[in-house]
This record gives structure tokens, sequence and C-alpha cells, in this order.
């Protein structure tokens, strides 16, 4: 049962109380900017864990501007469509409603569980710290990403300890025609951090990023030109144990580069794992499946 973090008590609850219950979850965008497109992507990884344990969802946002511009680069994210919340009716008897949104906010909100959604903060330049090092997907690679040129500076996940050098001051936006260039490249970097810490993004995460997107496509495409074998039932249980406690999407993450390297299991059986987790990520990983070898 999927599990969340209730920003309002601090304590868990399940995701949905009821059975395959309708749940209703309610995205709160403050604007058209790196945070709001956190809540966004927090609020489909929700809906399709959801989706996966067999659970209907109900899915709207709220935004006190900007709507038509953050649906659109929720597309782009691979978001799931929002509904218009003001087709909600009475009656929909929703088992569980719950809101997603920028930490602080809790107040402001109606009733229901609050999934609570830490800001992303783009570092045009300083240190890396150890975290960003290793780059999302494990080894880091030479192709270029999108953000290759641009300068370098903390890593994705890299922390608010982790670059101690870094002075006190305004963070400056992140440019969202850089940020937006590869939206599974930016949807990579984001999963890469615990929701509750703040996502700190640099174009040499975003390379980072690029690389590890790069080649785990690239090792799908070989792994489905050999037998299909079943996702090892170990495997499956690791895959479900993250990413229903709280949404654990670093661990899912985790899984998969374990899987990749791992002795013993059959390229066939790794080709069923990414598919199967790809299901939550929506990384497009099959997409280079039938190219050049």
């Amino acid at each position: 049962m999927l599990r969340i973090l209730d920003a309002r008590t601090g304590e868990p609850v399940p995701a949905a109380p009821a059975r395959r219950g309708l749940t209703r979850i309610e995205a709160h965008a403050s604007g058209l900017d790196p945070t709001g497109l956190r809540v966004l992507l927090t609020a489909d990884l929700l809906v399709r864990a959801l989706e996966v344990g067999g659970t209907p969802v109900w899915t709207i946002l709220t935004a006190p501007r900007d709507r038509p511009e953050l649906r659109a680069v929720a597309t782009r994210l691979a978001v799931r469509p929002f509904e218009d919340d003001r087709d909600l009716a009475s009656g929909l008897g929703e088992a569980q409603l719950l809101h997603v949104a920028q930490r602080g906010t809790e107040d402001v909100l109606g009733e229901g569980p609050v999934v609570s959604v830490a800001p992303v903060e783009w570092i045009p330049g300083g240190e890396r710290g150890e975290a960003g090092d290793r780059g999302v997907g494990g080894e880091a690679e030479d192709a270029p990403g999108p953000g290759a040129g641009a300068g370098a500076g903390a890593g994705a996940g890299a922390g608010p300890e982790a670059d101690p050098g870094r002075t006190a001051g305004p963070v400056p936006p992140a440019p969202l025609p850089l940020l937006l260039s590869d939206p599974s490249v930016l949807r990579l970097a984001l999963l890469a951090v615990p929701r509750s810490e703040p996502a700190r993004l640099d174009p040499t995460a975003l390379d980072d990023a690029a690389r590890s997107l790069a080649r785990w496509r690239r090792a799908v495409a070989g792994w489905a030109r050999r037998p299909s074998r079943p996702v090892p039932a170990e495997v499956r249980d690791r895959l479900r144990a993250a990413w229903e406690d709280d949404l654990d999407l670093p661990a899912v993450l985790g899984v998969l580069r374990d899987v990749e390297s791992a002795p013993g299991i059959p390229d066939g059986a790794r080709f069923e794992t990414y598919a199967y987790a790809d299901r939550l990520l929506a990384l497009d990983l099959a997409r280079d499946i039938g190219g050049p070898a």
C-alpha cells in the first residue's frame, strides 16, 4: 500500500485508504516556475503509483495564474492531463483527497493530507557536492547534455550542506528554456532528488541526467533484442517497496542502477524491469528500440 507523509501532521498516511476507492489529487502550482513544475511532477508520480496499484484517480490543477502555460509544460514533461477544477461536482464519491503543494503552503489548503514539495533552486556557478559528482544514473559518460558549455554548479540532490562555500543571497531563477530543452532530462534530474529536499540544479546536473538517460535508453534497446524474461520477484518487490514508501524515487532509480550491472540477471529480465519501472518514471526508456545498434 502506498503511504505518503502528511505535511500537516508529519505522520505517514495511506494514499488510498479505501481499496480501489476514487482518490482526488489537487496539484497547487504557484506559477510557471521550476518549483511549480516540480509540484506537477510530484502529482503525476502520485497518480501513476496509485494507478499501478489499481486505484482510480481524479486529478485537477489549481493555480492563481498561467494555467494554460502550466498545462502545456506539463504535457511536455509527460505529466498526465489534469481535469478542469470547474468540472468538479459534489457526489464524486472520492474516498480520499490529497493536496500536492509547495512546502510552506499547508495552512492555506483545504481539508485532506498534504504532500509537500521542496523548491527548485538554480545554481549557475559554484562548487559541486559529492552527490552531484556521481550523477543520477551512476557512472558518468562523455556524451554532452542540454547544459553542456553553460557552466558548472551544485549537482542535483547535493543538499543544503553539500556546498559549504555557497554565499547567502537570493537564488537567481532557473531559465525555463534551458530546463525544458529536453523535458525527459529535467524529469530525471528532479526524480533523483527526494522531494523533501531542495532540488539544486545546474548545467552539470542536467548533463549528468542526459548522460544517464541516454545510457539507459541504449541499454534498453539492446536488451529488447534478447528473449523476454519476467521481472525477478525480488526486484519487483524492491521497486514497489521504494515507491510505496512516500514515493521514494531516488530509491527506485537505485534499484535500476543495481539491475543494470548485477550479474546473473538475464538481459530480457533487465528489459522487463526497466519497462515496468517506466510506468511510474515516464522517461520513455524504450524510445530507442528498433533504432540502429
